[in-house]
């Protein structure tokens, strides 16, 4: 760490962070004041390698020159155009260009501004498009335990992660949850796909959730393709094609959360087309934009578009859903921008030329001290560690600690630590990511208890955080 202990914070005491634990923070901040390539610079002007792109958000890098330009000469052009009743060309451009990017057939495209919006979108879709066909019954929505699908109430009543529900009361009735396909006892430190379970698992659904609900009364099934928020759970071969045959069986509406595995993270521009496995919907956010501006799509097939536009009458709106902010002017030239650089650079292709480095690297921490399991798709892996009783996350929450200390940006969640960088990380930077997790992930369990103990990791920011206000 740095020596200089005179840095000026700025006043920490109004702003209410999101899913942070905020007095932890404030006692010890984590501030960036910069970001260009594959790097954040802290407070202190020390380079922190950026192992999360951002949050799952910076596929192209940080410091985009093409999208700042776009956006800057977009915001003296047009800043703002209403989104109801009037538009403007670029959000029809936007829609074109993303369109063509999407799996085949999902060329009808509806902008949000994150992808909480976005699962929140697509369930309303998914229950409106069945009552104007004529199915109002069909009102159950069926999502899958640890999915999570943003934090609006649609989302977290589909998510299958109890902490983000409890507090918030019941939500939305009429949901139901399948079970999640991690299964540590029989794929520990698989490479990529587990090859087994996977029909037996998606059959389930079939067999458990349609017996209790009846196939008629179910709109859709909501999964993100690979579980990354809860921790990197990657589906076994077969499970997503069996989903799809049973929707299609009982006209069951299919949704793919593309959120994290969107815009190049498998390797390819989806996960839909990584599992060759094609959804009627399908929502996105993040890479869009490259986390320049904030902007969310969902895309759904033509056929459930043109239901809506030849069983609403004349003159209705029909669909009664938007946002003041849908498709601004400046998103989609950051969008548009965002699409240049991957069709330039082929970075899907560049993922994926990089997964079996980067799958190597991170199957070399096998064996360190915790390390329960290492799971890894394209340029996404979770390393999973131990629980220590009645100390969910503390060891993951260490090795983050140490790894800032030591120059590494990493996401922790429970007792998993993800790592997801931008997908124009090099080589060197691979291999620095996980010797980086690896000493950290060996300091933290030599330490013993004390190992545990935030307040033993980034001293300089304690003693900032310490003369300013919070």
């Amino acid at each position: 760490m740095s020596a200089n202990n005179t840095i000026q914070l700025p006043n920490l005491s109004h702003y209410w962070m999101p899913f942070t634990a905020n007095r932890q923070f404030k006692s010890m901040p984590r501030l960036f004041k910069a970001a260009k390539g594959n790097y954040f610079t802290s407070l202190d002007d020390r380079k922190i390698l950026d192992g999360t792109a951002g949050l799952w958000c910076v596929p192209a890098g940080h410091g985009r020159n093409e999208i700042a330009t776009a956006v800057g000469n977009q915001l003296l052009t047009l800043d703002y155009a209403p989104a109801f009743q009037s538009s403007h060309p670029l959000a029809f451009e936007t829609a074109e260009r993303l369109a063509a990017y999407m799996p085949t057939g999902l060329d009808r495209i509806f902008f949000t501004n994150s992808g909480s919006e976005s699962a929140d979108t697509a369930l309303k879709i998914a229950l409106a498009y069945h009552r104007v066909t004529g199915n109002p019954l069909r009102n159950k929505l069926i999502g899958r335990e640890r999915g999570y699908h943003g934090v609006n109430f649609g989302g977290i009543a589909v998510g299958g992660i109890a902490s983000n529900r409890k507090a918030f009361g019941n939500g939305l009735t009429g949901v139901d949850h399948i079970r999640h396909p991690l299964d540590i006892a029989n794929n520990a430190f698989t490479k990529g796909m587990p090859a087994d379970g996977g029909i037996a698992l998606a059959n389930e659904f079939e067999q458990r959730i349609l017996t209790l609900h009846d196939p008629s009364t179910i709109a859709a099934l909501i999964v993100e393709p690979m579980q990354g928020s809860a921790g990197v759970i990657v589906p076994p071969a077969g499970y997503l094609k069996r989903l799809r045959e049973i929707c299609t069986k009982h006209g069951i509406l299919l949704i793919f959360d593309e959120v994290i595995t969107g815009f190049g993270r498998l390797g390819t521009r989806w996960g839909s087309d990584y599992f060759e496995v094609i959804p009627d919907i399908l929502t996105c956010a993040k890479g869009l934009t490259n986390g320049v501006v904030p902007m969310g799509a969902v895309s759904v097939k033509r056929e459930l578009y043109d239901a809506f536009m030849e069983n609403s009458a004349a003159g209705a709106i029909e669909l009664p859903h938007g946002y003041t902010y849908s498709a601004i002017p400046i998103a989609c030239a950051a969008a548009i921008a965002t699409l240049d650089i991957f069709a330039q650079e082929k970075l899907e292709d560049r993922a994926a030329g990089l997964s079996s480095h980067f799958e190597s690297c991170a199957h070399g921490l096998k064996g360190l001290p915790m390390v329960k399991d290492i799971r890894n798709i394209g340029l996404v892996a979770g390393i999973e560690f131990e629980t220590i009783p009645n100390r969910l996350g503390a060891f993951a929450f260490a090795v983050y600690l140490k790894c800032y200390e030591l120059g590494l940006h990493v996401r922790y969640t429970g007792d998993i630590i993800a790592i997801s960088p931008p997908l124009t990380i090099e080589k060197h930077e691979i291999e620095r990511i996980f010797s980086t997790l690896s000493d950290a992930i060996k300091f933290v369990a030599s330490q013993g208890e004390a190992g545990l103990n935030a307040n033993n990791y980034l001293k300089n920011e304690q003693d900032w955080a310490a003369i300013s206000p919070r």
